[in-house]
């Protein structure tokens, strides 16, 4: 009877054991495994805009959140010189500006993840212009771009020129996804959907172009000029709407070419719009070459004629002056047609003016939020100024961007007053913003967020405490062990029983 015992006590050790490391062997194996990221994507952005190029490097989390991936702006280059649709007549001579900015690009990069780091250029309103003046020129600008990169180390995917309504609404996309109007995070730092969060509305000031873009109050009606967007499984329906000729550049030729036509063409201008005693001579070329002054243009503006414009400061000859750039009788008064015969919703909830808005904003020592009269005294104060004060308080200004500051002040508060129909109720609810963190607000971003859509997103490794095959291994081992223990133990409960039985039957039958 004890060596029965034995072997029973043996085996329901090892049964217990064997359950034991079986329960032990799987808590470990899940608990403790280890979720490895497959680390972060990059991609390049190209803003090839009218009047500079520049290049943004981002980056996201290879893994994705809902179909996009979260992305942050981890460097920013502007390329020196002009604009790409300048380089019309030597296409050849871009390769030498983008190297510089493209060098400290491939050291941002890992170099094993070059191959596999997209690049786009998007040009946008100058490159828009060249095309409508000169289409061969634009496309062997393009084709001198893709030369370039043919070069790089990088997976180039083409330059294209965006339209106005793609660069508004890529535009609308980076403002909303940088103030966090589309996720967030919550307790347990899982990125969500803001509960119940307005997106703002877009206000883009480019040299050639300007757009405005917003969620209208009533999206149901049927606007020509409405683009629907899908971003981390929401869709969205956007009023965008591009107004090309209105960049701040392009309308500045055209305040040019006005005032050259009110002076019947003579050599010598007054421009309101300048500084007291400001003077430069320009040619004629440089605004009447223009496409957006074809229908200002003087019949005695001969394009090698050299003007010499000298500046008056005179704010309110400045403002009506500007005026005449809007064409507001193409709209017969309707009040949802501001100017150049387009339908526009009314303008809905807060926005944000960046680019070209910005700067001259802050050339005025204006930021952020303020109101439509505190605007009106900056410009005010800022245009009477003579050209020698003027470059006392913009010390590090280039002569052509603060000479030129007056008549962008006065250009933005008609085009958003008149244009677009703000006044001074919802005026403050513009926030006038570069940037948001250390990334620029520009459409560049929202291109890169959109184009992530399409970019697959690669899966969760795994790390495991023990490789699958010994984590089998010992399982099959240990589940067979229990199993064996098991039957034994079966086994010799039967044998113990039939045992029993045999000595009460002995017992039964012995003779007395």
């Amino acid at each position: 009877r004890m060596l029965t015992r034995t072997p029973s006590v043996v085996a329901q050790v090892f049964l217990l054991l064997s359950v034991v490391l079986v329960i032990a062997i799987a808590v470990i194996q899940i608990n403790q495994q280890k979720i490895l990221s497959p680390g972060v994507k990059y991609g390049i952005v190209l803003d090839a805009g009218s009047s500079r190029t520049t290049v943004y490097v981002y980056e996201w989390p290879a893994e994705k959140e809902n179909d996009t991936g979260v992305v942050s702006q981890t460097f920013k280059c502007n390329v020196k010189g002009p604009g790409i649709s300048s380089y019309e007549n030597n296409p050849g001579a871009l390769a030498k500006p983008l190297d510089e900015c493209l060098n400290k690009v491939k050291e941002r990069i890992p170099v094993h993840l070059h191959k596999n780091t997209s690049v786009y250029l998007g040009a946008t309103a100058g490159m828009r212009l060249l095309r409508l003046q000169n289409e061969t020129a634009a496309h062997e600008v393009l084709a001198s771009v893709q030369n370039y990169f043919r070069a790089q180390p990088f997976a180039f995917r083409g330059a294209h020129i965006l339209t106005g309504p793609e660069e508004g609404l890529y535009g609308w996309i980076t403002a909303n996804y940088l103030m966090g109007n589309f996720l967030e995070r919550n307790l347990w730092r899982t990125w969500v959907r803001p509960y119940r969060k307005e997106t703002m509305g877009a206000l883009d000031l480019g040299g050639a172009s300007t757009q405005i873009s917003f969620i209208p109050e009533d999206s149901q009606e049927n606007f020509n000029n409405t683009l629907q967007v899908k971003l981390y499984g929401y869709s969205y329906d956007v009023y965008t709407h591009s107004f090309q000729c209105y960049g701040r550049d392009e309308a500045e030729k055209r305040l040019l070419a006005l005032l050259l036509q009110k002076s019947n063409g003579s050599s010598s201008v007054d421009n309101p719009c300048y500084p007291r005693d400001y003077e430069t001579a320009l040619t004629a070329k440089h605004f009447c070459g223009s496409l957006c002054t074809r229908s200002l243009r003087a019949a005695s503006c001969y394009l090698n004629q050299s003007v010499t414009f000298r500046g008056t400061g005179e704010p309110g000859l400045c403002q009506e002056m500007v005026s005449f750039l809007f064409n507001s009788t193409a709209c017969r008064n309707r009040g949802d047609c501001p100017f150049h015969g387009t339908h526009q919703p009314k303008v809905k909830g807060n926005f944000v003016a960046f680019s070209g808005f910005y700067y001259t904003i802050h050339a005025l020592n204006l930021s952020g939020h303020f109101s439509l009269a505190e605007f009106n005294s900056s410009m005010w104060f800022f245009c009477s100024q003579s050209w020698a004060q003027l470059q006392f308080m913009l010390p590090k200004s280039e002569e052509i961007y603060a000479r030129s500051y007056c008549f962008s002040a006065n250009f933005i508060y008609y085009l958003l007053v008149h244009g677009y129909n703000f006044d001074a109720g919802n005026w403050p609810q513009i926030r006038f913003q570069k940037e948001v963190g250390n990334s620029s607000i520009a459409w560049s971003l929202g291109y890169m967020l959109t184009l992530t859509n399409m970019i697959p997103a690669e899966g969760k490794l795994i790390q495991l405490p023990l490789k699958p095959s010994l984590f089998a291994g010992l399982l099959v081992f240990l589940t067979a062990t229990a199993l064996l223990c098991l039957c034994f133990l079966v086994y010799l409960c039967v044998v113990s029983r039939h045992q029993k039985d045999s000595s009460r039957v002995e017992y039964v039958f012995t003779p007395e």
